[in-house]
């Protein structure tokens, strides 16, 4: 898949994230896969969504630990 079309399919992901709360973690799931893919390419991945999948999987860690508790 070509740079372009990778970055422009992560910007509908993520506005898909913004509008859909309900569903992010299956949204996360696929940023990260197609950001694996660009990595895989040795293409140049942006650092704002590299920030952007760690601050989520941070969340998602969280959220996890926090239900263990429970």
């Amino acid at each position: 898949m070509a740079f372009e079309d990778l970055k422009a399919e992560l910007a509908l992901l993520i506005n898909q994230m913004e509008n859909q709360p309900e569903d992010r973690h299956e949204l996360y799931l696929q940023i990260r896969e197609r950001l694996n893919e660009m990595r895989a390419f040795g293409m140049p991945v942006p650092e704002d969504l590299v920030k952007f999948e760690a601050e989520l999987e941070a969340q998602f860690k969280a959220e996890d630990a926090a239900a263990k508790k429970s």
